[in-house]
């Protein structure tokens, strides 16, 4: 059979587990050895008491180790698994931790004293940058933040924020208001036009069909002295002439008639229960469409891309003309401390309203966070965080615990 090749640890807490542990097997085989040649030179017992009693060191703190993340060996000893079995309780203190000393207004308005926003600012809006660059400094602290984001859940939020804002809004009022207003500026003219070029494309289209309409109810005899024709020349003609005069003429009656129906359209959206029931069942149609559906989802990431942007190129995103507005404002920041001073006050006050507001949600999410985890990741989070130095505690104790035994046994021999 094959043997599966020793591959090295990769991370240096697995690196240092494995050394604890061959430390540990060292001083078994260093008291095997011991005893074995135990008569060979009065030194050898020396030695053995010191590897016996490393390895009671080792093994006891390789259990008190262990006992923090998981069951030793597999086996529910009483108070091991410590870290698993209350891992909820140990979020609640994370939480309350951080709120008690971290999230009060007191200690973000003493840590925001400190801190020249207003500064800070400046400098970003001012700073020269090559052609293309980005931002260092708070735009890439900002920008950070915002990728380090839960982008799955906001998009959620903002999908069914912006779902349930849509079906909660009274859609005929507006549609009313947008018409009127379109119709008082005359911005409608131009949708009556494409209304007018498109009948004049269709029936140069469909002029085959109308001859035919007209010569399928046209009796037999009058096809014979060939009246169809004539008729559906007329027709045709007609058509086409009422078309042209309408499209040339913005005082014709046909434009007037449907201004006038675009107005009653208007009043009825406002006035008439039977219409608005009407729009209200198109808008949830829509809103049930998967197609808006997948457009409300990338509202955020929209969002989120054009706000990265703006904050690392506001020039080139939001138009040279605002980026030139903006360094002028800088400048002034940086030149007048009164206005600094101001701003400065303006973002201390908005620091410590939001965390008054909102620490308490805050902390609330990273104890809701801990609970939703399984107690396998808590472990293996904790483990990779404080493993590597809980390894130098079984180090220790191997050889503390040698010395301690190597003590004890002099002391005895002595004694003896």
């Amino acid at each position: 059979m094959a043997l599966t090749p020793f591959r090295y640890p990769e991370t240096p807490f697995l690196r240092m587990r494995l050394f604890a542990t061959l430390l540990l097997v060292f001083m078994a085989g260093v008291f095997l050895t011991a005893n074995y040649f135990a008569d060979v030179h009065p030194a050898i017992p020396y030695l053995r008491a010191f590897a016996e009693a490393s390895m009671v060191g080792g093994i006891a703190d390789w259990f008190a180790v262990t006992a923090l993340f998981r069951h030793p060996l597999g086996v529910p000893i009483p108070h091991t698994a410590i870290i698993p079995r209350n891992k909820d309780r140990i979020g609640d203190a994370l939480a309350d931790f951080i709120r008690s000393n971290f999230l009060t207004p007191l200690v973000v308005a003493r840590r925001l004293e400190s801190v020249d926003i207003a500064g800070a600012a400046a400098r970003w809006l001012t700073a020269p940058r090559a052609p293309g660059g980005r931002r260092t400094g708070l735009p890439q602290l900002a920008t950070r933040l915002i990728e380090a984001l839960d982008h799955a859940a906001i998009g959620a939020m903002v999908r069914e924020a912006a779902s349930k804002k849509l079906r909660a809004m009274e859609l005929s009022p507006v549609l009313a208001g947008v018409v009127e207003a379109a119709i008082d500026g005359k911005r409608h003219e131009p949708v009556v036009d494409v209304a007018i070029q498109w009948a004049a494309r269709t029936l140069d289209a469909e002029e085959s069909t109308i001859r035919e309409l007209v010569t399928d109810r046209t009796s037999w005899l009058l096809r014979l002295a060939s009246v169809d024709d004539r008729l559906a020349d007329s027709i045709v003609d007609a058509l086409r002439r009422l078309l042209i005069e309408v499209a040339a003429s913005p005082e014709h009656p046909l434009r007037l008639k449907i201004t006038e129906g675009l107005r009653d359209f208007a009043f009825d959206l406002r006035h008439l229960p039977r219409v608005q029931a009407k729009v209200e069942a198109i808008k949830l149609d829509l809103l049930d469409n998967p197609a808006l559906g997948d457009w409300l989802d990338g509202l955020w990431g929209n969002a989120r891309q054009a706000l990265v942007n703006a904050i690392n190129n506001p020039e080139a995103t939001l138009g040279g003309g605002f980026g030139e507005t903006l360094r002028k404002f800088g400048e002034r920041l940086e030149a007048d401390p009164a206005l600094r001073h101001a701003v400065n006050v303006y973002a201390r006050r908005a620091g410590v309203g939001l965390v008054n507001d909102y620490g308490d949600a805050i902390v609330a999410l990273i104890s809701d966070t801990i609970r939703g985890w399984d107690a396998r990741t808590v472990t293996d989070k904790l483990e990779s965080a404080v493993g590597r130095d809980l390894q130098y505690i079984r180090i220790n104790g191997t050889l503390i615990g040698g010395l301690v035994g190597l003590v004890i046994y002099a002391v005895s021999q002595a004694l003896d």
